[in-house]
């Protein structure tokens, strides 16, 4: 169980030194290290990313690194697209969600190679671009558990013309909005399902992650953020790859 909890400190890591990528780590560490089913850890990460990000967010907050127009615009239809999306997850199988979940890492590992650094726009997005923008990250978040961090930051950066510390801020406020969202909605999905989550692994990780958090933030200013971003999309592409393989068959129906 140790390497579950070293992943829940990686967890709170990430969201601090990133601003994202924590759920991408969480669903995986759930299912894989702890032995959880697809649905009840994907909604388990949502509480867990939901609650390491707000206390991320708090700090950022209390330096004034939460712009909060964009948490408005961004983050409350976001809101709306995760429970629409979590609602969608539970029409289809764990391992479909799987599946998806890791074409959406392998996503976001290309992202994170073609833009190591994100330099800001000259204008404000307008703003039904933005509620666009923050409707596909909540389908997103619902559907597959992912804060959607990883999408958030670059478009608060390049296209809200956010610096990368005020948008690291802003994007953990916002994957703390979704994350909630979702986890309400895949609560009532579980229980009509019969299944239930493990509280007490619940709060092990939000404590661990939370250390990790406020550790990531402190030194978020002192490491090279182009080499982190480049070494979690090495990992990215890793963990997607081994997903695939053993969800993938499942979710097309064939033989695992």
């Amino acid at each position: 169980m140790w390497l579950a909890w070293l992943g829940a400190i990686a967890i709170g890591l990430s969201l601090g030194l990133l601003g994202s990528g924590g759920s991408i780590i969480t669903v995986p560490v759930l299912v894989y290290l702890v032995g959880q089913p697809e649905k009840t850890a994907i909604a388990g990460s949502l509480a867990i990313v939901g609650a390491v990000a707000s206390i991320g967010a708090m700090q950022n907050a209390a330096r004034g690194r939460v712009e909060w127009r964009s948490v408005l615009w961004f983050g409350l239809p976001g809101m709306a697209g995760t429970w629409g999306g979590a609602w969608l997850s539970g029409l289809v199988e764990g391992a479909v969600q799987l599946s998806v979940f890791a074409v959406v890492m392998l996503a976001a590992s290309v992202m994170m190679f073609r833009r190591a650094t994100y330099e800001p726009s000259s204008g404000k997005r307008p703003v039904v671009k933005v509620v666009a923008d923050g409707l596909a990250v909540g389908a997103l978040t619902g559907f597959v558990g992912v804060g959607g961090g990883f999408l958030i930051l670059p478009a608060l950066v390049l296209l809200g013309g956010l610096g990368m510390h005020v948008a690291i801020g802003t994007s953990l406020a916002i994957i703390a909005l979704n994350a909630f969202t979702g986890f309400l909605k895949h609560l009532q999905l579980l229980e009509a399902q019969g299944l239930a989550l493990d509280w007490r692994i619940l709060g092990t990780f939000i404590l661990l992650g939370a250390a990790g958090s406020i550790a990531g933030s402190h030194f978020a200013s002192r490491v090279p953020q182009a080499t982190l971003r480049r070494v979690f999309a090495v990992f990215l592409v890793l963990m997607a790859a081994f997903i695939l393989y053993e969800s993938g068959p499942r979710a097309f129906g064939a033989d695992a």
